[in-house]
């Protein structure tokens, strides 16, 4: 579905990813990880054409992205922070984007919407959500336009354990239809459930790439979130 090969950018003199070589494919879901600076939101934002590396290549489903656009209306996008214009209301954003976007697909997945019930709030302003809300109206969008890939930075950052646990139900869900799903977290915890692999940068470089199998098994540990802490803390990378 993605393949990416030598990716390289450097902002001046530092390198924000060197070499990076990965496959992505449908039905996986796929935890991004590492610390802050590691390239993490660079190379979603490669993913996405929003920054333009200095080498390598990115193909999507068979094309390269390079001049390309098109390929975008494949991907739902879920921003850390969302940034909205305050003075419109929730049902004006999401009926906005609706417009803009409507000719990629036929039926609205509006699942979200309703379980967050967001209609209820159609008409509060922006300006006025607390992070939570804005969370639960990114999350929507994201899922609405029924797309093969969904990019899902840090998620459940801000929702409540509730509408954590509906978000991370609607990922399962949409995972299990054969949907690709990257999910950026800093919470190894809420992730056990939702992915099937973790991807670790450092420092711009891939360190590994590993099924949850392969990670518990190589570390003998039983929980994910020990696991992990396991190989980046011992510096256990290796096969």
């Amino acid at each position: 579905m993605i393949s990416i090969t030598d990716l390289s950018k450097k902002y001046g003199k530092l390198k924000v990813l060197d070499n990076i070589n990965l496959e992505f494919v449908k039905g996986d879901s796929i935890a991004l990880i590492g610390p802050n600076g590691s390239g993490k939101t660079t190379l979603i934002k490669c993913i996405l054409g929003m920054v333009i590396p200095q080498k390598g290549n990115i193909i999507f489903d068979k094309k390269n992205i390079v001049n390309s656009w098109k390929y975008r209306s494949n991907i739902g996008y879920m921003p850390q922070i969302g940034r909205y214009p305050d003075n419109m209301t929730i049902g004006h954003v999401i009926n906005m984007m609706k417009d803009i976007r409507k000719s990629e697909t036929k039926e609205f997945d509006q699942e979200l919407i309703q379980q967050y019930k967001l209609e209820t709030m159609f008409d509060k302003r922006m300006s006025t959500l607390s992070g939570g809300t804005r969370q639960k109206v990114s999350a929507s969008l994201a899922f609405l336009f029924n797309s093969e890939v969904l990019i899902l930075d840090e998620p459940t950052a801000g929702l409540d354990p509730v509408s954590s646990e509906i978000l991370k139900n609607k990922i399962i869900k949409e995972r299990n239809k054969g949907k690709l799903i990257l999910i950026t977290s800093h919470i190894l915890s809420e992730l056990d459930e939702i992915i099937n692999k973790v991807i670790y940068l450092q420092d711009g470089k891939l360190k590994f790439n590993k099924s949850i199998d392969e990670i518990k098994n190589h570390t003998g540990e039983g929980k994910l979130s020990k696991a992990i802490a396991n190989l980046i803390l011992n510096n256990n990378f290796d096969e």
